[in-house]
């Protein structure tokens, strides 16, 4: 029963991170991108970590949506002719295409891997305490540069959509 839980959020993320790449309406995709980040909220409960769950529903689903959705409605961002994409783009996206298959084959290839008995092993980061032991010590640096790449991210947005007045007398 429970891998059948689990194939349903697999689904349901998947399917919810299709439509935030597929969907041409900017607010669309950010409610995907929430329905996305549910499921994979569903998929840690089943995985018994509950705070992960929360803090992804809480900080990512709540606040983090809620930020692109402002940002996206702030900047009026008008839908247009697309440009064509570039040889560059398309090479790229080949080759981290096939990189994608490699990895697959070899997670195929290489099959599950059987562990000893988990039962006998103390569980690591059970606790709230040890989650902000991790959190404060081990992980400070990487929290603070993912928190700086999306100010960079949003400051990036906001400049590349602004339209500037006057910079067609210039050209």
């Amino acid at each position: 029963m429970a891998d059948l839980i689990f194939y349903i959020f697999a689904a349901f993320t998947a399917g919810s991170a299709l439509a935030v790449v597929l969907t041409k309406n900017t607010v669309a995709a950010a409610l995907a991108l929430l329905l996305c980040l549910v499921g994979v909220a569903g998929i840690f409960v089943l995985l018994d970590a509950f705070l992960l769950a929360a803090l992804m529903v809480f900080v990512y689903a709540g606040a983090v949506v809620a930020l692109f959705l402002f940002i996206v409605m702030l900047l009026d961002v008008q839908g247009g002719v697309r440009k064509p994409f570039k040889k560059a783009t398309i090479v790229s996206s080949v080759f981290a295409f096939i990189l994608l298959l490699l990895g697959l084959a070899s997670f195929a290839h290489k099959g599950v891997q059987t562990t000893g008995d988990l039962g006998a092993a103390a569980p690591v980061g059970a606790t709230l305490k040890s989650y902000g032991e991790q959190l404060f010590t081990t992980y400070l640096l990487p929290v603070q540069i993912v928190g700086f790449l999306l100010l960079i991210a949003m400051l990036g947005v906001i400049v590349l959509s602004k339209k500037f007045e006057g910079l067609e007398d210039i050209k």
